[in-house]
């Protein structure tokens, strides 16, 4: 059994007359509809974007357990202990959460390290990362890393200056090239729904996150590390997508 999904009616009217939007989403759509049959031929579909600011909150007092008719209760009193970055890829095809990063920041080198860690997990085979237009995700590094790992022999240019290097438009379109072993296709803006790994984060946060205590940012980051592991033993499935990119009007 897969898990059902379908998106809301999230189309705004500003977007409506949009043939650009639509073609974005309909892209993406497609790809989601294809996962398994690209999994097939060795190439992986993933979903990929950072969740800031988990806060590593240790209650002060031992929440009240449920008892008959009275929910689970937590105390208002905490601690912080700081906060965590996740970086974590979904897989379409399969469910699984894979390759994730825990740290402290989601600077330009945090995510090419990322992606660079997470190709390395299957070198030899295609990646499409699904992605939002976050300036992190069309950097100057990302593009030197995909130009090496796909060993691409081509001038770049200079960031800010000139060639594929020169600003974010020129690193995006560099960025999507489907004849790279590797590449990105970017959701619109505004479009956060459309990016399958944050129904993921959603299930973390009402899992884990919301409900934990967490007495430093390394257990916080060891518990995050555990529910994925458990989540792709017992619980991962992939979602079944069921929308195709036509504007949603009553």
């Amino acid at each position: 059994m897969r898990n059902n999904f379908m998106s809301s009616s999230y189309f705004s009217s500003m977007y409506l007359d949009s043939a650009e939007f639509r073609q974005a989403v309909h892209a993406i759509c497609k790809l989601y509809h294809q996962a398994e049959s690209l999994y097939e031929q060795g190439i992986h579909l993933v979903s990929t974007d950072e969740k800031t600011g988990m806060q590593a909150i240790e209650r002060i007092h031992p929440d009240h357990p449920m008892e008959p008719g009275q929910p689970e209760r937590h105390e208002f009193e905490y601690t912080r202990h700081g906060t965590q970055c996740l970086i974590a890829n979904f897989e379409i095809a399969t469910g699984q959460v894979i390759a994730s990063t825990i740290g402290d920041t989601r600077t330009e080198t945090d995510f090419v390290s990322h992606i660079k860690t997470t190709v390395d997990t299957a070198a030899e085979d295609q990646w499409v990362f699904v992605v939002d237009q976050l300036n992190t995700h069309k950097s100057a590094g990302l593009v030197e890393y995909v130009a090496q790992a796909c060993q691409l022999d081509q001038p770049l240019g200079e960031k800010g200056k000139s060639g594929i290097l020169n600003n974010m438009a020129s690193r995006m379109g560099f960025l999507q090239d489907e004849t790279h072993r590797i590449r990105f296709v970017f959701t619109p803006k505004h479009c956060s729904w459309l990016n399958q790994v944050e129904i993921w984060f959603g299930i973390i946060s009402r899992r884990l996150l919301k409900r934990g205590s967490f007495t430093s940012q390394a257990n916080l980051k060891q518990r995050v590390e555990a529910f994925i592991d458990y989540f792709n033993q017992y619980l991962a499935k992939s979602f079944r997508w069921t929308y195709i990119g036509k504007p949603l009007v009553a």
